[in-house]
């Protein structure tokens, strides 16, 4: 297997990448659920813990995180 991208950095991993894990989705870290499907379900109007009770594998710490995460990198100056 390849090695792990972690993001935002090997201290302070919330998410990993390997092209050889789920052809290469973003996942949260230590598990194999894309960062995607958190995305895709909000967009589509599921709540944050109905998506929770559906993917136990991810904590809500986790998914906080990378929401956080998305939103600096988003709003940063360039």
């Amino acid at each position: 297997m390849n090695e792990d991208t972690l993001l935002p950095d090997e201290k302070n991993p919330l998410i990993w990448i390997n092209p050889g894990r789920m052809s290469g989705a973003p996942c949260f870290y230590k598990t194999r659920m894309p960062i995607d499907s958190l995305f895709v379900n909000l967009e589509g109007g599921v709540g944050l813990d109905e998506w929770l009770d559906a993917f136990p594998s991810v904590t809500r710490e986790q998914a906080v995180a990378v929401l956080e995460y998305a939103h600096s990198k988003i709003l940063q100056p360039a």
